[in-house]
């Protein structure tokens, strides 16, 4: 549903995206990552036909901006970062206007909202001025809204930013309906437990895409000899923390919540290093996660 082959997007001299090269399936959610400045939403943008590509190639279901950009937008609905709804509209009113942009047919254009209305749960009488709505159900309208076409591809730009745990899992519960349907989900989040959920993920990072693999395997080549969680003995003291960052030698260390995460590099200086951190700390082995992951990958080595 997406191939990009050596993409890249320049304003003037600065280079924000750089030879970037993926491909996604029909009904994958596709998981898009960086720290902000990435290259992540220029990227949506040019797929999206709303920018064109400084070199490469971009299809979209077949189609590239050779075909007019008009062919790429009937293709993919798009849900900004920012909510895009109009806060002194009611919600009819939104999705109304919504269905002129598209000039979708008043019969096809009502069945379908039923249908989303649906889809979302949503319980509200349709006359709610948008600025009264929950922030969470505010994101399920904008999504609504966003496919109200039926496109075959869904790009959501950190979708659940400032909602509320329950409604992100909610949000998540759509996309993952969506996905059944055969839709194809690409999403951009700094959410680490949302981006678990992703079939694959793209790392990116100053405007190229660094790694891209499932979550599992990311960590495994991330990690491949382990990583340990360090938990104080006692309350810890300057003096013990820098020991640990000053003699921490083949292995690199992370705060993570009230605990430390030890990332091995070389096992050799880990299990040398080991008699003095016991001394200090509880260690056991932990399963990775994303966040180890970003940090190492995008903030880690060589950023």
């Amino acid at each position: 549903m997406i191939e990009v082959h050596n993409l890249s997007v320049r304003f003037g001299d600065f280079t924000a995206v750089r030879n970037v090269s993926l491909s996604v399936s029909a009904g994958e959610v596709f998981g898009f990552l960086g720290a902000n400045g990435a290259g992540k939403t220029t990227t949506i943008r040019v797929l999206c036909g709303l920018l064109p590509p400084s070199s490469g190639s971009v299809a979209i279901d077949g189609y590239g901006y050779e075909h007019g950009v008009d062919r790429i937008k009937t293709k993919v609905g798009y849900m900004s970062q920012k909510f895009t709804l109009y806060d002194d509209l009611t919600v009819e009113e939104n999705l109304d206007f919504v269905a002129s942009l598209r000039k979708l047919a008043r019969a096809h254009y009502q069945a379908r909202r039923g249908e989303l209305l649906e889809f979302i749960a949503f319980r509200r009488p349709l006359n709610t001025l948008v600025r009264d709505l929950p922030g969470g159900i505010k994101q399920q309208v904008s999504l609504a809204a966003a496919v109200l076409h039926d496109p075959e591809i869904v790009f959501l730009d950190e979708p659940t930013a400032g909602v509320t745990p329950a409604a992100r899992q909610r949000f998540w519960a759509l996309i993952r309906k969506l996905a059944d349907a055969g839709k194809t989900v690409f999403v951009t989040t700094h959410y680490m437990d949302e981006a678990e959920q992703c079939g694959r993920i793209a790392l990116m990072r100053a405007g190229e895409i660094i790694a891209l693999d499932s979550p599992a395997a990311l960590k495994q080549a991330t990690f491949p000899h382990g990583v340990y969680e360090l938990t104080s003995r006692a309350a810890l003291h300057r003096d013990t923390l820098t020991r640990l960052h000053e003699q921490a030698e083949g292995f690199a260390v992370q705060p993570y919540g009230r605990r430390y995460h030890a990332l091995v590099r070389d096992p050799a200086a880990w299990r040398a290093a080991q008699s003095w951190i016991d001394e200090d700390f509880v260690v056991r082995a932990v399963s990775p996660s994303l966040e180890d992951v970003f940090i190492e990958r995008v903030e880690g080595q060589g950023r």
